[in-house]
């Protein structure tokens, strides 16, 4: 077999270990807005072969509008205990990829369902990268409090299971890197599931 035939069965092998190990378990991405974590998150789940769920979009959805329209129209409040309930469904729904909006994690009982139901990993990026990436867009209620919100939630963020550098370069060299550290957060050895 060549090099890269050997390479890619023990990826396989790797990746199919990873989601033996999570059961029913979800791969929770929490961090900034603009820390990539619904466009890492699509590509994880591709990689790992399961589903991938965006809890904003899935919001927005069960609201019958958009997230700045929830804001304008209900308040950051009503926004919470809606992300509340949503994501405490879609945990059940494991194993999957669940990306998180930036401020979920910050409420302590969602955090300890994900805690349960979930491995975390922070998507952390530095706050020129997200001032770049969320400059682009417009439909983001928070995006001008990025510098007063980033030292609140930087913390409880750091009480993930796993911590990535987001940065500006392909992501899926940060899905390489989520995919390695996997192992360890699932209690498994990596070598052992790497030979093909």
């Amino acid at each position: 077999m060549a090099n890269s035939a050997i390479q890619k069965t023990a990826e396989n092998g790797l990746e199919a270990a990873i989601v033996r190990a999570l059961g029913s378990r979800s791969i929770v991405l929490v961090g900034m807005m603009g820390a990539g974590k619904s466009s890492v998150g699509r590509r994880l789940a591709t990689r790992l072969g399961i589903p991938f769920v965006d809890a904003d979009s899935e919001i927005e959805s069960a609201a019958g509008m958009s997230i700045p329209e929830i804001f304008a129209k209900h308040g950051e409040d009503y926004f919470r205990a809606g992300e509340k309930r949503v994501i405490a469904r879609l945990l059940d729904n494991g194993p999957q990829v669940l990306a998180t909006g930036g401020g979920a994690i910050m409420d302590q009982n969602t955090r300890d369902l994900i805690h349960i139901k979930g491995i975390t990993v922070w998507l952390k990026a530095d706050l020129d990268v997200l001032m770049k990436r969320t400059k682009r867009r417009n439909d983001r209620p928070l995006a001008e409090k990025i510098k007063d919100l980033l030292p609140l939630r930087e913390p409880v963020y750091a009480l993930s299971d796993i911590v990535v550098q987001s940065r500006d370069e392909p992501h899926d060299n940060i899905v390489d890197e989520i995919i390695a550290k996997l192992p360890k957060a699932l209690g498994i050895a990596a070598d052992a599931e790497r030979k093909p």
